[in-house]
């Protein structure tokens, strides 16, 4: 379920969002997929070597591991295209964030 809320978010998010662009749902689905495994997989690698600067800057630099994890994901599914960094940030931030309140609400429900 935690995928298909991904998807359909990272799909709606390239509609308003002018330096994302997602070919199709099924690169969306895609997408979450590959995301859910580099955030299993190389995010807690990145998260490791940055360790002092993420202490440095308070935890501030997680947001830029997220950025990059998107640009990792733009390098590696055709048909997802990230503008630059910023737009790369954006996109992170509004993903997670959406889909944490999406999450929060399918949970309540039960």
């Amino acid at each position: 379920m935690r995928l298909l809320i991904t998807s359909l978010v990272a799909f709606a998010l390239s509609y308003l969002l002018s330096g994302i662009a997602i070919d199709s749902f099924w690169t969306a689905i895609v997408l979450a997929v590959v995301l859910a495994v580099l955030n299993a997989v190389v995010r807690p690698l990145l998260v490791l070597l940055t360790l002092p600067v993420t202490f440095l800057t308070l935890g501030l630099f997680l947001l830029v591991i997220n950025a990059l994890m998107i640009l990792l994901a733009d390098k590696l599914i055709d048909g997802f295209e990230v503008s630059n960094f910023w737009w790369a940030l954006l996109f992170s931030l509004l993903l997670s964030g959406i889909s944490s309140l999406l999450y929060k609400r399918k949970n309540t429900r039960r």
